[in-house]
């Protein structure tokens, strides 16, 4: 059986990093007692795959994992099982039997939104002028990890958000393909504002 689960991850966990978060999994569906399925080899390895890495600090409410177990259960008593089971800071939000043979997670995955919360005020217009800036150009060339790229074709959408109480946002949508993911940090930097003063939550992983 294949199943899909939809998480959060918050609070101190967002300094959890992917291969630990992937021992918590590993660890919570064992105290649940869920019949995990194992890879071959000398040293076998539970199946579960996520769909992309949450960068450390980031908190998340849509994350998403594939587990496959060794016999059928009903989504909901996997639900309350794993619930029961894992730290807090990581809430089951949705569990559902997937075809065993669809394509792999990790391949499906298109892009993925996020809410970037600011710390500190910051003025609206000069904001919603700066990202209008980015979204105009037709490159934005850096570096990551000593190798050049363009950032630009990997922003899809940023959105100001100013409430009725004054407080303004950034809403946006980055490329998340393999080999082509944009990070939310990286905008911010282009943005001209300090990474010590925002929190990103990734909100949603689009699919193919």
């Amino acid at each position: 059986m294949r199943v899909r689960i939809l998480f959060a991850k918050q609070g101190s966990l967002r300094y959890t990093s992917h291969l630990d978060l992937h021992k918590v999994w590993e660890r919570a569906a064992r105290r649940a007692g869920l019949p995990l399925a194992y890879s071959q080899g000398f040293h076998p390895q539970p199946k579960i795959h996520f769909a992309t890495a949450l960068p450390l600090g980031f908190s998340s409410r849509g994350e998403v994992l594939d587990m496959r177990l060794k016999e059928e259960l009903p989504p909901e008593e996997i639900t309350a099982r794993l619930q029961d089971s894992l730290p807090e800071g990581i809430r089951v939000l949705q569990v559902e039997a997937v075809e065993e043979r669809a394509p792999a997670l990790q391949t499906q995955v298109l892009s993925a939104t996020y809410e970037i919360r600011l710390m500190e005020k910051v003025d609206g217009a000069d904001l919603t002028a700066r990202v209008k800036k980015i979204m105009q150009s037709e490159s934005l060339l850096r570096a990551r990890r000593g190798k050049p790229y363009d950032l630009r074709p990997l922003i899809e959408m940023i959105n100001v958000i100013t409430e009725a109480g004054g407080e303004t946002w950034l809403r946006m949508t980055l490329a998340a393909r393999e080999g082509a993911t944009g990070r939310p940090d990286e905008v911010i930097e282009e943005l001209g504002l300090p990474a010590e003063s925002i929190r990103v939550e990734r909100t949603r992983l689009i699919f193919a």
